[in-house]
């Protein structure tokens, strides 16, 4: 695999649609399951929950890029926490307050709750999420930890080779013997080790690197193939053969062949689909239930929904996520630029030696 622009900006559209199939997931089978629709939503939907499996692929695919480019890994924990805290914290604000006026009432959550989905330390602690949607953002945080420690510790990719190795093989044999495992194994495996997931990252670190660094050795094909597998037994049919069809279609985008993907519209729905993502969930719920309360249709009450998360994502978008990652690349340019000025005195003076 080569580089080339298109091919990615295809990867960014495949976001865009993976953050509307989630959506609709909720918006249409989910709520039709908790709460009641009253027409029937289309069962094909429910595929749609498997969104977050792509988006998944998709980190591992983007944070080895963004660890290849970054020196520390003091700067590589900043540019995770600028992407992700400021429109994360202003989602859990705009949610918690909404749900609290709107309900549903079994998606309310104490303001100390609320105040401890701001560590995304939450979920380790017994505490619920703000927003259902929010348990993947654990996973990423706890994801970004892990590889760093990976990356930065082990220092190059030969060293990292057998701890992944070793991660897909747990990931493997948690699935098959989830049921067995003692509370504190469970722990470690389940939740710090997310092994229902961790080899959607990890593949998608090594199409990376074979789209980065050309044809791969066999222990990584072998590694790829492993960790694609995985969704065999860790998902039951037919969504694992969905996921499995996922890989395929992220292949196909960054093999260059979905570049008629790139369009506009998709582009557009790709950038704002984390702040989406932060918002759909409670606060569409509310607005299906206020829809249904005034006595419209159940599809009206979902659109409505769906234009209200739309809104306001490209509002958290344009108004927080944009201003703090610019603000963020705009500091990490003056300190480079400031931390360049010693180093090249100090090579003058070498030189003039």
């Amino acid at each position: 695999m080569s580089g080339g622009q298109t091919r990615l900006q295809a990867l960014d559209a495949l976001r865009g649609i993976a953050a509307l199939s989630v959506v609709l997931f909720h918006y249409l089978p989910y709520y039709d399951k908790l709460y009641g629709h009253s027409f029937d939503s289309p069962s094909f939907l429910s595929f749609g929950r498997y969104g977050v499996h792509l988006f998944f692929v998709l980190s591992g695919f983007v944070i080895f890029m963004t660890l290849e480019r970054t020196r520390t890994a003091g700067w590589f924990g900043l540019a995770r926490a600028f992407r992700l805290l400021p429109a994360l914290w202003a989602g859990i604000a705009l949610t918690w307050m909404t749900v609290q006026i709107l309900g549903p009432d079994d998606r309310m959550v104490s303001l100390g709750t609320a105040l401890l989905n701001v560590t995304l330390l939450h979920e380790y602690l017994g505490h619920p999420h703000v927003d259902g949607a929010y348990w993947s953002l654990v996973i990423e945080a706890t994801f970004y930890l892990w590889i760093a420690l990976l990356f930065y510790g082990l220092g190059n990719w030969q060293r990292m080779r057998p701890a992944l190795w070793g991660w897909a093989l747990l990931s493997y044999a948690a699935v098959i013997w989830s049921k067995t495992l003692p509370d504190g194994l469970g722990f470690l495996l389940k939740d710090l080790l997310f092994t229902r997931y961790a080899p959607l990252f990890i593949s998608g670190m090594l199409i990376y690197r074979w789209h980065r660094h050309g044809r791969p050795q066999v222990s990584d094909m072998a590694l790829l193939a492993l960790t694609v597998g995985h969704c065999l037994i860790a998902y039951k049919a037919p969504y694992n053969l969905f996921v499995l069809g996922c890989y395929g279609v992220f292949v196909l985008a960054v093999a260059g062949h979905l570049n008629a993907l790139a369009r506009p519209g998709l582009l557009w729905l790709g950038s704002i689909s984390y702040t989406l993502y932060l918002v759909h969930q409670n606060i569409g719920y509310g607005v299906i239930d206020l829809a249904y309360k005034a006595g419209l249709p159940g599809m009206a009450g979902v659109l409505m929904a769906l234009a209200v998360a739309i809104g306001l994502a490209s509002a958290l978008h344009y108004g927080i996520e944009k201003p703090a990652l610019r603000a963020f690349r705009q500091w990490r340019k003056r300190s480079e630029s400031s931390a360049e000025v010693p180093r090249a005195a100090s090579r003058q003076a070498e030189n003039i030696d």
